[in-house]
């Protein structure tokens, strides 16, 4: 064989060489991301992750390689995507929402996973305990779920005593009828009447608004979930649309144009979950390795969409809110 050919053989080898395999060549370690949003949408998290990874080390390409998967919010898919990370097989799989960790725990009992979720990861079988994980996964709650009473409290400060609240939650996120139970239980302690519209695609959430704006509902108040996530600027769009009071979990949507949201840095908490993976590259147990809850939480208005939307924010409203945008 002559040189050249050789030379040609041997390039277009290396270049059909399957990932994996290149990865162990390497030497760096292969993280699995799988999340229930899409690229898009995670785009600012998957920063914030790799930042974490950096800050102990793992920089992408470099000392460590990442395969991302997304759902898009469509989490049928979940499994199957897992499924291929799991049979590469990864070092860690990092998992963002609750159908992915789920997804995830039900995959492999052996691969170290780190979640993020939005309820309890004890009722969602993915650890023993809080302080204790005890298993192959830990992580982090961001409580999402658990601060709907909250935000729900919030809302009902700018509306009459006799308004109707809608409220939009998504059946096939696991948790969803536990969400729904909170809900209703918040809104008869502070004798608010709601109603709940069961919606996991865009026609229904357009049928959802057609009632909603002949009905006349007072508000708008959107459930913690990866499906809204990956919707948010429409959600925002129809709010303005129907001048209709919004309510949602993070900043991302007051920054879209919803009125309000309420929930934690959604930022910070993935640069944590970075940091977290890179512990258990280094040889840390997941069992071993509390679960993290968030310390901080923020209440942000969009004054821009007050206006737009001729209302006036009660100053005792004001007087709670972290960041106002303008």
């Amino acid at each position: 064989m002559r040189r050249r050919e050789f030379i040609t053989l041997l390039c277009g080898a290396a270049l059909a060489w399957p990932r994996k395999t290149w990865a162990q060549q390497s030497g760096s370690p292969l993280v699995g991301f799988v999340h229930a949003r899409s690229r898009a949408d995670t785009s600012r998290l998957i920063a914030a992750f790799k930042q974490g990874l950096a800050e102990s080390g793992y920089v992408e390409n470099k000392t460590v390689d990442i395969e991302f998967r997304f759902a898009d919010g469509q989490y049928n898919r979940l499994s199957e995507m897992v499924a291929e990370l799991v049979k590469r097989p990864v070092a860690v799989l990092v998992t963002g929402a609750d159908p992915a960790a789920v997804a995830g725990k039900q995959a492999t009992a052996t691969i170290p996973i780190v979640f993020v979720v939005g309820g309890d990861p004890v009722k969602l079988a993915l650890v023993q305990s809080l302080n204790r994980p005890g298993s192959n996964a830990t992580g982090m709650t961001i409580l999402a779920t658990s601060l709907e009473p909250k935000r729900l409290g919030l809302l009902r400060e700018m509306l009459t005593p006799n308004a109707t609240v809608g409220v939009f939650l998504n059946p096939t996120l696991p948790l969803s009828q536990r969400q729904s139970q909170e809900v209703q239980d918040a809104a008869r302690e502070i004798n608010l009447s709601i109603r709940i519209f069961w919606v996991s695609t865009d026609p229904e959430i357009e049928s959802a608004m057609d009632v909603i704006v002949r009905e006349n509902i007072a508000a708008l108040m959107v459930g913690a979930d990866p499906f809204f996530d990956t919707r948010r600027e429409k959600l925002a769009a129809l709010g303005l649309r129907h001048r209709l009071p919004t309510m949602f979990q993070f900043r991302e949507f007051a920054e879209a144009g919803g009125l309000m949201s309420y929930g934690i840095n959604l930022s910070d908490v993935y640069r944590q979950v970075g940091a977290y993976t890179a512990r258990i590259i280094k040889g840390e147990r997941p069992a071993d390795l509390p679960v993290l809850q968030p310390s901080k939480f923020e209440f942000v208005v969009n004054l821009k969409t007050a206006k737009a939307l001729g209302i006036q924010i009660p100053g005792r409203l004001l007087s709670f809110v972290d960041e106002v945008i303008e």
